[in-house]
């Protein structure tokens, strides 16, 4: 479909691709993968045709059809949300209003026969072209796709003006899923939606029937989506046909092999310089040097990435808070004549990890505000447990930062003494090296602060942490020190994320926020999901005795689980049980994860152990001596039975890790 042939392009000195050739089929969805500053919006941007290579070329077929959506600055005005996702589709738009005027002038008596005639053909094959395209579901098509990535179809004849620039790339979204273009570009287009319209975007690019080539820091999102990997290492491009988190795996393998032939050429290279030059200058080697030197000159020096730095952190320790963190009772809060709270009670205990979930604008960030006090309910109160030490993260955290300090004041102020040692690690962590320590903030740019702003967080000590969307703007590295911090994290962790592998690894408990509800849910996102669903279904009809009165239905209203009457005793009892089984559930799951991990990491020394051996078995000085050979074979023979044990286990655990996750 589209093919790269021998592109160089670079900035300045810094060569981002070298002479690469690569090509992507008809229906591949492929996902760009690469270190920050790697060259993937530049790629996507030569493939969409608004950037030229410095040399080599980007071939595309005559009738092939492009769609790109960049990371942010796009805009729409002068129609409404829903006419201008129409405008999608304006070949059709077209067609309807030449058959609107070829209807009136049919209606029109005075139309000559001949010309009447010609009308009436040309309406027929319109109709039938318009029929053939779907045009008579084109509202049912843009309603679908506008709804899917979160739009309420009251909004959609507000003018599209008034979108904030999230809502914007939405849009932008929208009408280029409506064109489905041949091929699809997308540069980060999970940034601006929630997990609703993620899943639904995931769903809608697995069914997609055309090729795409997305950018994206979610791997959830790229696990799903994806076929296959592309990695932008320094100066190529290397295809991984997996998803995003076997292509992890593949490629620490492959590093590691090209770190082990880089060590064997560099010996190589070492022994036949030493060579040159022990015996410059001897008449009688002259040739034999100048031959190793010509061999040397000829050599393709192999060039292994930097080894991406892993960092580790903890959150400084503090107090233990009681039992009681934070409570809401009958919490109300408007804005206006917008209700967004009603009544909400909430009871949040120590060690808790909930994940706030529900569409943007439902008031998961109001109900952040409220848990954390920086805001008052209008009616009902806030109660805060005993030695509570909270960090509350907002939004628009990296708006608070002071500009005249730099990166490194930034977070050295304020920290504990015990903590200063590791600021340039946790900064080197969130992709602050080298000279941008010394920035101001005022001149960071809006990621860059964000960043920024969620490194000062892991400094401080708390017992409590509220977080409203800390994941935004940081690439998959920066993610994982995050995520690793957290998980090892022993307070208590409330926190509104769109990245769906975040939310997975951290909530033990879901609250559903909506409809001017909080409803707190046991269990993690998937189990949130599945009992979603089992409410959403229709119940089967309960057969009736004749003349006997029917139950009445469940309300409509209601999306949590509907139970029995229960005395708060009760209710309180089994929540409990609820609790204590998944708490169960989890140390199981946590130890299943632990045994695999240790099952892998021996899998793989003894594939390595048995390469080796094949090495060796390779050499004919140690295959055609029957007596050195036998040992070898016999350890080369009792490795593979020992790895196919491992893998025995390996699968039997991974099958009942799924099953404890069910």
């Amino acid at each position: 479909m589209i093919q790269l042939q021998s592109l160089t392009k670079s900035f300045g000195d810094r060569v981002l691709l070298d002479s690469v050739t690569w090509q992507i089929g008809d229906r591949d969805r492929v996902g760009l993968c690469g270190p920050n500053g790697a060259g993937k919006t530049t790629l996507l941007k030569m493939l969409a045709g608004m950037d030229e290579p410095d040399s080599g070329a980007v071939q595309r077929p005559n009738n092939l059809t492009l769609g790109y959506l960049p990371q942010d600055g796009l805009s729409h005005r002068g129609r409404t949300i829903v006419d201008e996702a129409m405008q999608a589709l304006k070949p059709l738009l077209d067609m309807k209003a030449e058959m609107h005027a070829l209807e009136e002038q049919l209606a029109d008596a005075g139309v000559p026969e001949p010309e009447h005639e010609a009308i009436l053909h040309r309406y027929s094959e319109l109709q039938d072209r318009f029929r053939m395209a779907d045009g008579y579901q084109m509202d049912l098509k843009v309603g679908t796709v506008l709804n899917g990535l979160g739009f309420e179809s009251a909004q959609f004849h507000d003018m599209a003006e008034h979108l904030s620039g999230g809502w914007q790339m939405r849009l932008a979204l929208a009408k280029l899923l409506l064109q489905a273009p041949d091929l699809l570009l997308l540069d980060e287009p999970t940034n601006h939606l929630d997990l609703d319209a993620r899943n639904w975007l995931e769903d809608y690019l697995i069914g997609y029937p055309h090729a795409v080539i997305v950018v994206s820091h979610d791997r959830y999102f790229l696990d799903a989506v994806v076929t296959h990997i592309a990695d932008l290492s320094p100066r190529t491009i290397t295809d991984y046909h997996c998803n995003y988190s076997t292509y992890l795996v593949e490629r620490d393998a492959r590093l590691e092999r090209l770190r082990e032939a880089k060590r064997r050429q560099d010996e190589e290279i070492e022994r036949v310089q030493a060579f040159i030059d022990r015996f410059r200058y001897q008449a009688t080697k002259a040739a034999q040097v100048q031959s190793r030197i010509k061999m040397l000159e000829k050599v393709e020096r192999i060039e292994v990435p930097p080894e991406r730095k892993r960092i580790h952190f903890q959150f400084p320790a503090a107090a233990k808070s009681g039992r009681v963190v934070v409570e809401l009772k009958h919490a109300r809060k408007a804005y206006g004549d917008k209700v967004v709270l009603t009544s909400v009670d909430l009871h949040i205990e120590r060690g808790d990890r909930i994940a706030l979930v529900g569409h943007n604008g439902a008031g998961k960030s109001t109900l952040m505000r409220l848990l954390s006090g920086a805001e008052a309910p209008d009616s009902g109160e806030r109660v805060e447990g005993h030695q509570v030490v909270m960090q509350y993260f907002a939004q628009d955290e990296a708006t608070k930062l002071n500009p005249a300090l730099t990166v490194y004041e930034t977070l050295a102020s304020g920290s504990p003494n015990t903590m200063i040692p590791a600021i340039r690690n946790i900064l080197g962590g969130f992709l602050f090296s080298g000279d941008d320590i010394y920035k101001k903030a005022a001149v960071l740019s809006g990621g860059e602060r964000t960043r920024l702003a969620v490194a000062r967080m892991l400094l401080h000590p708390s017992n409590t942490l509220l977080l409203d969307e800390p994941t935004n703007h940081l690439d998959i590295d920066s993610k994982e020190v995050l995520l690793d911090a957290l998980v090892d994290y022993g307070g208590t962790l409330i926190f509104v994320s769109h990245d769906r592998y975040f939310v997975d690894r951290l909530a033990t408990k879901v609250i559903d926020v909506g409809h001017g509800e909080a409803l707190l849910y046991p269990g993690g996102y998937e189990a949130f999901l599945w009992r979603q669903k089992q409410a959403a279904a229709p119940a089967p009809a309960a057969p009736a005795a004749s003349g006997a009165p029917r139950p009445p239905s469940p309300s409509p209203k209601k999306t949590a689980p509907v139970a029995a009457p229960a005395s708060p005793a009760r209710d309180y009892a089994a929540r409990k049980r609820d609790e204590a089984e998944q708490r169960r559930r989890d140390r199981a799951r946590r130890a299943l994860q632990d045994r695999i991990a240790d099952l892998e990491t021996r899998i793989a020394e003894a594939e390595r152990g048995i390469k080796e051996l094949e090495a060796k078995l390779a050499d004919p000085t140690v295959y055609g001596q029957p007596d050195a050979a036998k040992p070898v074979i016999d350890e080369h023979q009792s490795l593979m039975w020992a790895v196919g044990e491992l893998l025995s286990q390996w699968e039997m655990l991974t099958g009942e890790l799924e099953q404890n996750c069910m």
